[in-house]
């Protein structure tokens, strides 16, 4: 399996948790679908941006190849609306396949209608400049992870992942024998197994009977 979009439907198959737990880099649980049911799965494009202006942005957005997901870092000022609807129908012109962004978006119901899948920190009203310095294409580290050209974004439900692209394969067939495995854990647990057995957990770390209660000896 080579080919991009045959890696985009392994990768979406698998999801976010499941690669999470695989080698892929969590983002924090502030990086949240701005909208529900929200899922992407595409190559990474970085962005940098000085905090509060998002120029970097609209140039990434008009540079960024087709299927890209912009994965943006904009410092520690994350209240403002850097990405909005005017931006989403030039993205979507231009087939880039989503956003993930550690600072605010707005224009939410937009977003849902229009179909573009955005991964944000906050909502804000306020918006960016547009006149500063930033970065487009070059490593970034967003939310404390580090993200370069070449990897891949996967965000569901559960969140956001950044996969290595250095390590792309090695990934992918860890997720797939993860999922694999569950299958027939499934399976037991169907079947009447806990899965205190499936996992060998140690129940001699566990007390017996009620803990007392919180007034005991008040």
């Amino acid at each position: 399996m080579t080919g991009d979009s045959e890696y985009a439907v392994a990768l979406a198959a698998l999801g976010a948790a499941t690669l999470g737990e695989c080698g892929a880099r969590s983002m924090p649980t502030r990086i949240r679908p701005v909208w529900s049911r929200a899922a992407v799965v595409g190559p990474a494009y970085p962005v940098r941006c000085t905090p509060g202006d998002n120029l970097a942005i609209h140039v990434a957005a008009a540079r960024a190849a087709a299927g890209s997901v912009l994965v943006v870092d904009v410092g520690d000022v994350r209240d403002r609306g850097y990405w909005g609807e005017v931006l989403t129908t030039g993205a979507l012109a231009r087939g880039i396949g989503g956003l993930v962004i550690d600072g605010g978006v707005r224009d939410v119901v937009a977003l849902e209608s229009l179909g573009f899948a955005v991964f944000a920190a906050t909502v804000a009203l306020r918006g960016a400049s547009k006149d500063a310095r930033g970065s487009v294409g070059l490593p970034v580290e967003v939310a404390g992870v580090q993200v370069d050209p070449g990897d891949w974004v996967v965000g569901d439900v559960d969140g956001v992942v950044i996969v290595p692209g250095d390590r792309l394969a090695e990934v992918l067939a860890a997720g797939q024998a993860r999922a694999a495995a569950e299958e027939t854990y499934f399976d037991a647990l169907r079947a009447g197994a806990t899965t205190v057995e499936l996992l060998g957990l140690d129940e001699s770390l566990i007390r017996d009977g009620d803990l007392p209660s919180s007034s005991a000896g008040a």
